[in-house]
């Protein structure tokens, strides 16, 4: 099945290059020029990809970029004619997946779809070979993987689409030490143009919206210079 990309961008002449190039490449393209009508076609179409201009008439695309992730968990690719990295580095640890600058190259825009989609769907075959649909973490948290969702204490944690997808894959690999290159490899699933510190706020937020007050213990264990590790017993 094709799968379906929305492209969110207020120039005409990207947005059709955009959609005629992908078109071509097999997928599925709905368009929107503004953040409220990308938010409307998102609600309708649940597309599988959103391309994301970060520069928009009418809303703030960091905080599109936000809402995407945590209400959809839909991938998101952003479209910045900034090269100031920290707006790169701001929209990743929002739950962007990858970034590209204008002016691109067409070509580079597909394959970095495809690595995106090749990533979410290396990381479904890995979770699928454990026959269950709801991962619990010590007493108080499930991963339900058909909803994308996580619960603490039997309420929504609203984690974001990287928050997630970082969790599910240590709680996939539990007690198996990951250094931050790794993570960075295995979930985002590219070189990223940056340092490591994005892996430590990720880390950091999954903690705070999970971790017990009461506890000692974190969910996700530190293992100074070298990584983390998955330290909650996991159940199906």
């Amino acid at each position: 099945m094709s799968k379906r990309i929305l492209i969110i961008e207020d120039e005409d002449s990207i947005r059709d290059i955009l959609s005629y190039s992908l078109t071509k490449e097999g997928f599925i393209i709905h368009q929107a020029a503004s953040g409220s009508e990308g938010l409307r076609l998102m609600e309708r179409e649940r597309p599988d990809l959103v391309l994301l201009d970060l520069m928009l008439p009418d809303m703030s695309g960091f905080d599109i970029c936000k809402r995407l992730s945590v209400q959809w968990k839909v991938p998101v690719m952003m479209i910045t004619a900034k090269s100031d990295m920290l707006d790169k580095v701001l929209g990743m640890e929002l739950g962007a997946d990858d970034y590209i600058t204008k002016p691109f190259d067409i070509r580079e825009v597909v394959v970095r779809i495809r690595a995106i989609f090749r990533r979410i769907d290396l990381i479904s075959e890995t979770v699928e070979k454990r026959a269950f649909d709801v991962v619990r973490l010590g007493r108080h948290i499930e991963i339900r993987k058909d909803e994308r969702e996580v619960l603490r204490n039997g309420e929504r944690a609203g984690l974001t689409n990287k928050e997630y997808d970082l969790l599910l894959f240590l709680a996939t690999n539990p007690h198996k030490v990951f250094t931050r290159s790794e993570l960075l490899d295995k979930v985002w699933g590219f070189e990223f143009a940056g340092d490591t510190r994005t892996v430590d706020i990720h880390v950091q937020r999954i903690r705070k919206k999970l971790d017990q007050s009461d506890s000692e213990m974190s969910i996700i264990e530190t293992v100074f210079g070298v990584g983390y590790k998955m330290n909650a017993p996991v159940q199906p």
